[in-house]
């Protein structure tokens, strides 16, 4: 049982290590390759061709956009409820250190969500495509991919070990795959971000999940 656990959590840093490279690499791509101001205000945009037939062909939904928006309330609430169920093993177990491992590697986990998300706005690598309140914003990677492809998958995996019922399992990981893929692909269709914005909440939660994997 412990080779197991040893060979999962080395695939899942060699998978966490290769998926970080790739989104440091697909960074480095949008600041050099095809970069031209298609975007508002004459906003510089990586592989500029890729991005501007996307977003012609997908148009922009802001209703889809506000939708979303909201949705990003629900992994917003996740992390708040472990959050709580961490406090609570806190005080009735007296220490820190008997608080469940899983648990102690997850705020960590979401710390380094967070301070990717704040390094990510003070760098904007890519504006979004559409003015919103007459402002540029910083688009890249999608904060809302982002937050909900690390959140979700991370849940359902604590949910697993705490939940007895098979059916209840089958259930709830079905529920949060289900939420997850509506919530990604009506982001990427709602014509606020650029492709590339999406590519790159992919692989940089996808590299941080494997990363927390590894550690738990």
């Amino acid at each position: 049982m412990k080779q197991t656990t040893q060979k999962h959590r080395r695939l899942f840093a060699v998978l966490s290590v290769s998926l970080l490279a790739a989104f440091a690499l697909w960074t480095v791509l949008l600041t050099r390759a095809d970069v031209r101001p298609v975007g508002p205000n004459g906003s510089g945009v990586g592989l500029a061709t890729l991005n501007a037939a996307f977003h012609r062909l997908t148009g922009v939904h802001m209703t889809l956009y506000l939708f979303t928006d909201w949705l990003g309330l629900v992994p917003v609430a996740t992390c708040m409820g472990f959050g709580v169920l961490g406090l609570v093993q806190w005080i009735r177990r007296k220490k820190l250190r008997r608080v469940d491992r899983s648990l102690l590697v997850l705020g960590g986990f979401y710390l380094a969500v967070m301070g990717a998300y704040l390094l990510f706005e003070e760098l904007a690598v890519n504006y979004r495509p559409v003015l919103l309140g007459g402002y540029l914003e910083a688009s890249y990677p999608s904060s809302t991919t982002l937050l909900v492809l690390c959140v979700m998958p991370t849940a359902a995996t604590q949910l697993w070990g705490r939940i007895k019922g098979v059916i209840l399992r089958r259930a709830m990981v079905c529920v949060i795959v289900g939420f997850t893929v509506f919530t990604v692909l009506a982001r990427l269709v709602s014509g606020v971000h650029w492709l590339t914005d999406i590519v790159g909440g992919i692989l940089l939660s996808g590299g941080l999940v494997a990363g927390y994997e590894a550690l738990r």
